[in-house]
């Protein structure tokens, strides 16, 4: 949820229309959580859920273990993925762009979160904003003291680690 809102507030700072939200389960507490950013240069006035999405990030690796997680994805679409292990680890995402980045390992390098739960989500935005070019690193950097305003300089180092360490 984080993450969509850090990406809509970097694509507003570019002079995008940006829109983020969550969606809950039944099982609100402890279950996945989805979460969307719709980025447009036109006004958006649609106010669903996304069941066509042009790109999927998955901070939660273990979610892939249920192929309904590309269900709608656009063919060519970007995919990435939090994870160390290389793109070609994924064939579940044939027709798809994917991109990898050990998130979590930048995120604990970093200081943000948990040994047992680091917070990838800086560092993800910032991959995606490297792989995706919908916005830039730098609007990324700029947004967080209003959505993140707890450690900004960690949350900085996680995005520039992520710029460098995303594998395609």
């Amino acid at each position: 949820m984080l993450a969509s809102k850090l990406l809509a507030a970097a694509a507003f700072r570019e002079g995008l229309y940006a829109q983020a939200f969550p969606a809950f389960g039944v099982e609100r507490r402890g279950a996945p959580v989805t979460a969307f950013a719709r980025l447009d240069s036109e006004p958006i006035r649609l106010r669903t859920l996304i069941y066509r999405p042009d790109h999927l990030i998955v901070l939660d690796p273990t979610l892939l273990a249920d192929p309904s997680v590309t269900q709608g994805l656009k063919p060519g679409g970007i995919v990435l993925i939090n994870s160390e292990e290389r793109s070609e680890e994924f064939p579940l995402f044939a027709g798809f762009r994917v991109f990898t980045l050990p998130a979590s390992k930048i995120a604990s390098e970093a200081g943000l979160g948990t040994a047992s739960s680091p917070a990838a989500n800086t560092a993800m935005v910032g991959a995606f904003a490297k792989v995706s070019g919908l916005v830039s690193p730098e609007s990324v950097i700029a947004a967080l003291p209003d959505e993140i305003p707890q450690k900004l300089e960690e949350n900085e180092a996680a995005i520039r680690a992520a710029l460098e360490r995303v594998t395609s």
